[in-house]
C-alpha cells in the first residue's frame, strides 16, 4: 500500500514537473516572439526617408517653383495658412529669413498631414542649391535654417588648349569653374591672357555635389600646366595651418604683395561702399584706402608686374595702373610725379618705387588713393590676404617629398584628350 502511494506521489510529482517546465517553455517562447517582432518594428523605422531632416513618408509632400512676382502670401494660400500668421512670419522671423527675398523660380516643397484635414505642418523654401528654410506650423510656429549634405566625387581632368582655357574646359566637358581655381593657383606662373595653342593641364580634384547636380569645385588635390614649354607641377601642402601650393622643389607658387605701398604714413579714409566726398560733397563708393603721407614720399610696387598706363586721369590726377598677373591689379593716385622710368610698358619688381605721393587731381591734401582689383572686381586692400612665399620648411621636406612621390605618378599618368571632346573621368 505504502508502495502504491509513494509511486503515485512520484508520477504526480513528476508530472508537475513536466508541465511547469512546459509552461516556462511556451512563456519563454512567448516572450521571444514578443521581442523578435519589436525588432522587426525597429528594423523597419529605419527605411523611413528623410528630406530637410523632415520624415517624408509621414506627410503628403507638394512641390512647386516660385512664379514670377510671387510672395510668400500667395504661395501659401492654397494651403490655407491665415494671412496675420504669414505677416507673423515675416516680421517676427526677419533675422532668420527675409521673406522678401523668396526669388522666381527656387524651389519649394509644402508637408501636408496625411489625413482629410492635409493641414499644412512644414513649408520648405530652396535659398540655393544648397541652403534651405524650413517653416514649421504647430501649437507654435519655428523657423530655421538648413544646409544638404555635399558629396564629394574624385575627379580628373585634362584639356589642350585650342584658344582659351575656358574653352577647353567646355570642349571637354569639364566644369568651367575648375578654370577658375586653375588660374587662382598659377596666377604667378601663367598668363592666361597670353595661353598658346597646344599648352595643356592635367589635375585631380574634388567636385561638389547636391541631389546629383554639381554646385562647384572642392579641393585640387594635384594639378600640372604646360605653359611655353615648361611644365608647372602645384603640390597642396599645409605649413603654419596655411595650405598653399607649392613646386616640385618645394618652392611656393605664389608671391606676396607688400602689406602697403608707402612708408611712414597713416590711413585717413577706408575702404567703403559710402563715404561723403571730401570735394565733391556728395556719398559715392571710395573703393581704395588714402594713405596721408608729404609731398614726395616714395609710392612702391606691392608686386612684380607691368605698368599698363601712367598720366594723368581727371579726378585720380597723376596715376599709375599696374598688372600683377591675369587676376590682380593695382591702381596708384594723386601722384605729384612719377619714378624714373615708369611709363605704360614698363616692367616693376615688388619694392620699385613708381612715384611720389602729392595731391594732384580732386585732392584736399597730400595722400595716396591706392586701390585694388581681383578679377576686374575692387577689394579692400587692407583685408587682401597675402598668400605665403616661404618655401617648404626644411623640417617638413621628408614629408613633403613623400607627398610628391606619391601624387607626381598619379598626375603624369593622366592621359590627354584627343581633339574630339572628352568627358570628365570619376575616380574609382
Amino acid at each position: 500500500m505504502q508502495k502504491s502511494l509513494l509511486r503515485d506521489f512520484i508520477i504526480v510529482f513528476v508530472s508537475s514537473l513536466i508541465l511547469v517546465s512546459l509552461l516556462y517553455l511556451y512563456t519563454a517562447h512567448e516572450e521571444k516572439v514578443e521581442v523578435v517582432e519589436d525588432a522587426c518594428i525597429s528594423f523597419d523605422s529605419t527605411l523611413t526617408t528623410y528630406k530637410y531632416g523632415i520624415p517624408v513618408d509621414s506627410f503628403k509632400v507638394q512641390k512647386g517653383i516660385v512664379k514670377r512676382n510671387q510672395n510668400l502670401s500667395e504661395i501659401l494660400s492654397p494651403f490655407h495658412v491665415d494671412y496675420r500668421l504669414i505677416d507673423c512670419l515675416a516680421k517676427s522671423w526677419d533675422s532668420i529669413f527675409d521673406v522678401r527675398k523668396i526669388r522666381t523660380g527656387n524651389h519649394y516643397s509644402a508637408f501636408c498631414s496625411d489625413d482629410s484635414l492635409s493641414d499644412l505642418r512644414y513649408f520648405v523654401y530652396e535659398k540655393n542649391a544648397r541652403d534651405y528654410v524650413v517653416f514649421e506650423f504647430g501649437d507654435t510656429v519655428n523657423v530655421w535654417n538648413g544646409q544638404k549634405e555635399i558629396e564629394l566625387v574624385l575627379k580628373e581632368a585634362s584639356g589642350i588648349i585650342e584658344s582659351s582655357l575656358w574653352n577647353a574646359m567646355a570642349s571637354n566637358n569639364i566644369n568651367r569653374l575648375l578654370a577658375l581655381e586653375l588660374e587662382d593657383i598659377y596666377a604667378w606662373s601663367v598668363d592666361f591672357f597670353g595661353l598658346q595653342k597646344g599648352d595643356y593641364f592635367k589635375v585631380i580634384y574634388d567636385e561638389q555635389y547636391v541631389d546629383s547636380t554639381s554646385i562647384g569645385i572642392g579641393d585640387i588635390h594635384v594639378a600640372l600646366f604646360s605653359y611655353m614649354d615648361t611644365v608647372f607641377y602645384a603640390f597642396p601642402f599645409i605649413q603654419d595651418d596655411i595650405r598653399s601650393f607649392y613646386d616640385i622643389e618645394g618652392n611656393s607658387l605664389r608671391k606676396a604683395f607688400l602689406k602697403a605701398p608707402l612708408k611712414f604714413s597713416r590711413i585717413s579714409s577706408r575702404f567703403s561702399n559710402s563715404r561723403l566726398h571730401p570735394v565733391l560733397k556728395i556719398r559715392r563708393p571710395h573703393h581704395g584706402v588714402d594713405y596721408a603721407a608729404p609731398v614726395g614720399t616714395p609710392v612702391h610696387a606691392i608686386g612684380d608686374g607691368k605698368v599698363i598706363k601712367a598720366g594723368w586721369s581727371g579726378g585720380a590726377g597723376r596715376m599709375i595702373k599696374i598688372k600683377h598677373n591675369s587676376i590682380y591689379t593695382t591702381l596708384y593716385m594723386h601722384l605729384s610725379r612719377f619714378g624714373k622710368g615708369i611709363k605704360a610698358g614698363t616692367m616693376v619688381k615688388q619694392g620699385d618705387i613708381i612715384g611720389y605721393v602729392g595731391s594732384s587731381g580732386l585732392s584736399t591734401g597730400p595722400h595716396l588713393d591706392f586701390r585694388f582689383y581681383k578679377n576686374g572686381v575692387p577689394v579692400d586692400p587692407l583685408k587682401v590676404e597675402a598668400p605665403p612665399v616661404e618655401p617648404v620648411n626644411p623640417a617638413l621636406k621628408l614629408e613633403y617629398h613623400s607627398l610628391i612621390k606619391y601624387l607626381k605618378p598619379l598626375i603624369d599618368e593622366i592621359e590627354l584628350p584627343n581633339t574630339s571632346s572628352k568627358d570628365t573621368t570619376e575616380v574609382q
